[in-house]
Parts: structure tokens; sequence; C-alpha cells
């Protein structure tokens, strides 16, 4: 994979950050974001546990969606006090995906202000991600194709993004938002993945406190090197062709795969895998 830096700033004005990020459609890290909140200092795994500590939390790990169950099947749950404990304790793949704050701890929502860069967020989902130090997550590009800010705490995580124009290089997976299960991008098998080679993105090292601004529908792989969380902040697409775009991701293409899942099961998800390769195979003669 060829990787660059993304810019890097400590501080950004609306009219800056509008004209030469987000207009462009361009990945930016924010150093130390939150510390300017009033509450910083209860962005922590102590706060949480003491707030939603007897809270049952769904779990997930590191292994591919079983293809005989639903996608959202959790592999385990357990009180998030517990959790917490442990993936502070022991080395863990287990994480907590999309935990909704205005659902479950709306009194983290006094805790920080939303940036004022130009973004209309979609105030009802401010959700959190969590992950132990061995988790990660699957490259993939989320449905909505919303641009979001993704702001760390605790340990340190490594972030991937690559634009939609790498998405043949990067072995995606039709009727999915996500690619190959068993690319590995931290130990990357170009004999057997070629064209990952020619897959052009950024690499981004955050730590506790730093916010990454994220474009819509950009492939991210999120990889957690120490134990910790995220808070995620969305803005919906308001351009109507992404709109168009993102309606047809949530309500077509989505439930499309669902169906054919349900129906074949792991023969529809192995015909996907090999479905995927031969077009990225396609993609690098291509450029031979």
């Amino acid at each position: 994979m060829i990787l660059e830096n993304v810019d890097v700033v400590t501080d950004i004005s609306k009219e800056d950050f509008q004209k030469n990020y987000f207009k462009k459609h361009k990945p930016l890290l924010i150093k130390n974001f939150a510390s300017r909140w009033d509450a910083f200092d209860k962005w922590n795994f102590d706060f949480i546990r003491e707030k939603a500590g007897e809270q049952e939390v769904p779990l997930y790990d590191n292994k591919p969606a079983d293809a005989n169950k639903s996608t959202d099947a959790p592999v385990t749950k357990m009180k998030m006090k517990d959790y917490i404990d442990t993936i502070k304790s022991n080395p863990s793949d287990l994480r907590i995906f999309f935990y909704i704050i205005t659902d479950r701890l709306p009194e983290l929502l006094k805790n920080f202000t939303y940036p004022d860069l130009g973004m209309k967020f979609f105030k009802r989902l401010p959700t959190l991600f969590f992950g132990g130090s061995e988790a990660h997550v699957l490259m993939h590009y989320d449905v909505d194709l919303g641009d979001f800010l993704h702001i760390h705490f605790e340990g340190k995580k490594r972030i991937l993004l690559f634009d939609q124009k790498q998405s043949a290089f990067l072995y995606k997976v039709p009727l999915s938002v996500h690619t190959i299960y068993d690319v590995d991008y931290e130990n990357p098998d170009y004999e057997k993945f070629p064209a990952l080679k020619h897959a052009k993105g950024f690499e981004i090292f955050m730590e506790h406190g730093d916010a990454l601004f994220i474009p819509g529908a950009f492939w991210h792989f999120n990889r957690y090197l120490e134990p910790g969380f995220s808070l995620s902040l969305r803005a919906l697409p308001n351009k109507p062709n992404v709109f168009a775009n993102m309606l047809y991701h949530v309500f077509i293409m989505r439930y499309t795969d669902k169906l054919m899942r349900k129906l074949f099961k792991a023969k529809w998800v192995n015909y996907k895998q090999k479905w995927a390769y031969k077009k990225s195979s396609k993609a690098l003669a291509n450029i031979k």
C-alpha cells in the first residue's frame, strides 16, 4: 500500500476547514481537539464505568460475521463495568459497536460541544465505539455516506483511510461496504492480494483527545493499539446526488444483500468474496 500522512493542525478556523478540507473531501487530524471542552476530564473509562457500569452491552470481536447468522449478531454480552475491566486488564479483541449516547448515556451529551466547523451534525446519533488492545474493525465505509468527526480517548489508535477511487485495489466486496474478510491490513500479503500494492491512502495515529475528519464514503480500517474508545459526530449527505446514493445504499443494496445472505448463507458470502477478487485482479491487469 502507498500510505501518506494527513495534514495535522492544533486549531483551525471554520473558513479554513471548509475551504481546504470539507469541500475538497480531504481528511484532517486536529491534535488535542477535545481538550478545549470544559468537561474534558470526564472523557475516560472511569466516568463511563461509574455512570453506565450496570448496562448490558453487546460485544463483537475480530472474526468475520457468521454467514449463518445476522451480521448484527454480537458474540456475547456483558455489563459495561465488566467489559471495561476486562479490556483494561487483559489483551482483548472485544469491542462495542455503535453505542448511541442519546439512548444509553444522555448525561454524556452535556460533556462536549459540537465544533463550529460548518458541518451540519445529525444530533440524534452521537455514538461511541470501544475496543481492547487487540481489536480492529474490518475495512469498510459507512453505509450512510456521511462525513464525520472521529474523536478518540484513552489509548492509542491506528487508522487507515482510502477514498472510493481505491475500491478495486482494496478488494471491495460487491453489494457490501466492506472488503474481502481475510485481507490483513496490518501485515498485507501482496502475493495473495497483489492489487493492494497500488492502493493509495493515509495512515493516522490518534491519541487521547485527537479528532480526525473523515470525509463521507472514505474507506477506514481502525486498529486499537491500546484499550480506548471514540466518539463519532456525523453529518448526513446534503448534496442531491450523494443523498440519492445514500438511499440506494441503505434501502436497496443493504437489504438485497441481507436477503441473499438469508437465502444462500455461506454460498452467497463465498461467491461475493470470489467476485471481489476477480474484480481487483482485473483492475490490477489494467494498470500493467
